[in-house]
């Protein structure tokens, strides 16, 4: 069966990942703002997760849908969870 995310925001990331601790930071900041909380699914303990987003952790989604990869723009992050 697919992964899909559990709730409104979600970040696929990788242990030791530079770019997906920063990325973790502003997803949690802007999360807190809306009330959210964050899932966070390491793509290295999913062999579907690692075949399809290997390459681009970190992967952020805004209910279900693919959102940002590599880095997150935290006012886009912003505008797509108040358009939702």
């Amino acid at each position: 069966m697919a992964w899909a995310p559990a709730g409104r925001l979600a970040v696929v990331t990788r242990e030791g990942c530079h770019l997906c601790v920063v990325a973790l930071e502003t997803v949690r900041r802007v999360a807190a703002e809306h009330d959210l909380d964050v899932e966070v699914v390491d793509v290295d303990r999913d062999p579907e997760l690692l075949a399809r987003y290997s390459e681009e952790v970190p992967v952020t989604f805004v209910d279900g849908a693919q959102h940002d990869y590599w880095r997150v723009d935290e006012t886009r992050l912003r505008a797509a969870l108040e358009r939702s």
